[in-house]
């Protein structure tokens, strides 16, 4: 974010603008990692996110891609927060057939429809993997978080973390090669 001392010293002080551009800059993110680990509502989930933000500010010391782990690291205690909740309470989802004779027609339907294929395929692939492999690579990939970083987030050694991102990996290569690019 440019000037993001100035943005966060904004937000300290409570302005809109400020909150609106750290939304802008950080949510679509943070809504990735939480759809991916198939929270049931991912907006609220990133709402819940970021009111604790909001009240954590205060407290908060560094720079933006401090502050970015900051906020990853309240998703993924939300998201566990939530798997927790949901595992205790199960919810019997709608059929698919009464949601598509629910569904409203919108947008372009190729749109949706590659949308649909691109979001599949992301998740074939992530599915596949462990949990441990699989978080290490969405908080890599989606919040853009460094090594240590996810290593702070979820109370791992750095060593731990590279050999689970090198794993998941190798386990995607392999599940899915790529070609060779000198052919």
């Amino acid at each position: 974010m440019e000037g993001f001392e100035s943005i966060l010293g904004a937000a300290r002080a409570g302005a809109d603008w400020a909150w609106d551009r750290i939304y802008r800059e950080l949510a679509p993110s943070v809504r990735g990692y939480v759809r991916a680990h198939g929270a049931a509502e991912p907006d609220d989930l990133v709402g819940e996110v970021f009111l604790a933000l909001v009240r954590e500010l205060p407290r908060f010391q560094g720079d933006e891609r401090d502050f970015r782990a900051f906020a990853f690291t309240i998703a993924h205690r939300r998201l566990v927060d939530e798997l927790r909740r949901r595992g205790r309470r199960p919810v019997t989802p709608t059929e698919p057939e009464i949601l598509a004779e629910t569904a409203g027609s919108g947008g372009d339907v190729a749109d949706e429809a590659m949308a649909g294929i691109d979001e599949a395929r992301v998740r074939t692939l992530i599915e596949d993997l462990p949990p441990d492999q699989r978080e290490v690579l969405l908080l890599r990939i989606l919040g853009d978080l460094t090594i240590e970083e996810i290593a702070r987030t979820l109370g791992k050694r750095a060593g731990a973390v590279k050999a689970l991102q090198r794993r998941a990996l190798k386990r995607v290569q392999g599940a899915y090669p790529f070609e060779d690019a000198r052919r």
